[in-house]
């Protein structure tokens, strides 16, 4: 077991000796990962400090296991249909759709949502950011390449839904065009026209600026902020609702609710967060 004061102290040197603050996060959530990186490399917290202070790879693995890094393609279908259905074309009119996947970690939310917005029409139109504080995280959603057993179930998944409630007369997507498929090897690689399309960046939600100029249509933030606590979300949605344009669209993980001030400045409908009262579409 750690005491609530060294986990704090080790937070403080990690503050103090790197350009991470997991300070504000969800004593839970952060206990139990410190838990683990203490049994894995079978060392005290004492060397996990004097390590921290020296080894700068050290502190990216550290960061890794922090950090939740679980996703998949189209994960919760539900959610992309009805993105499919209903919110891309509310907006399709617009000049352009700007996008941001504040920590996207491998990149898999990222590439469903290319692949909704080029069966729809819209690719041309996208501009879309995507953010995670993992170094390893961002030259994986780079890459494109993935696992091929274990995610083209997912792919399935997402074609099954279609084929119970075709959209746009559109029963299922034809995935061959945005991967190349080694089944030896066991890859999937999502296809250069479409890994172009997205700005990969590295970036710390939590401390950093936000590194680009544009307004939000639509913010993705999923499974993030539920490892936050009270004080950290406010900060966070604060920063959503300054980047997001009147009208646009907010998505949290299933778990993830918006509270306090800000939960007044965003409208529940379906499954997302609607800034203000500008509704585009009824569920």
């Amino acid at each position: 077991m750690i005491e609530g004061i060294e986990l704090k102290q080790y937070l403080h040197e990690l503050k103090k000796h790197t350009a991470y603050d997991f300070s504000d996060y969800s004593d839970n959530s952060i206990h139990r990962r410190i838990l683990k990186i203490l049994k894995d490399y079978d060392i005290s917290m004492e060397q996990l400090i004097e390590r921290t202070k020296s080894d700068s790879a050290f502190v990216e693995k550290v960061v890794e296991e922090i950090t939740v890094n679980t996703t998949e393609l189209f994960r919760d279908t539900h959610i992309w249909s009805a993105f499919y259905e209903k919110i891309y074309p509310s907006i399709k009119s617009k000049k352009f759709i700007n996008i941001w996947h504040a920590g996207c970690s491998s990149g898999m939310e990222v590439y469903s949502n290319l692949i909704l917005l080029n069966e729809l029409g819209l690719l041309d139109k996208a501009r879309v950011y995507a953010t995670d504080i993992n170094t390893r995280m961002v030259t994986m959603s780079k890459n494109g390449q993935y696992n091929y057993r274990f995610n083209y179930r997912y792919l399935d998944d997402f074609n099954s839904t279609l084929a119970k409630k075709p959209i746009n007369g559109i029963s299922k997507i034809d995935f061959s065009k945005y991967f190349d498929i080694d089944e030896d090897k066991d890859t999937m690689t999502v296809k250069a026209f479409l890994r172009k399309v997205p700005q990969f960046i590295k970036h710390d939600l939590v401390q950093e600026e936000v590194p680009f100029f544009n307004k939000f249509d639509i913010v993705f933030c999923r499974n993030v902020l539920i490892y936050f606590n009270s004080k950290l979300q406010s900060k966070i949605f604060k920063l959503f609702y300054e980047q997001m344009y009147p009208g646009s669209f907010l998505l949290l993980g299933n778990h993830e609710v918006l509270s306090g001030f800000y939960k007044t400045k965003f409208i529940k409908n379906g499954p997302v967060f609607v800034k203000n009262t500008a509704f585009h579409f009824k569920y």
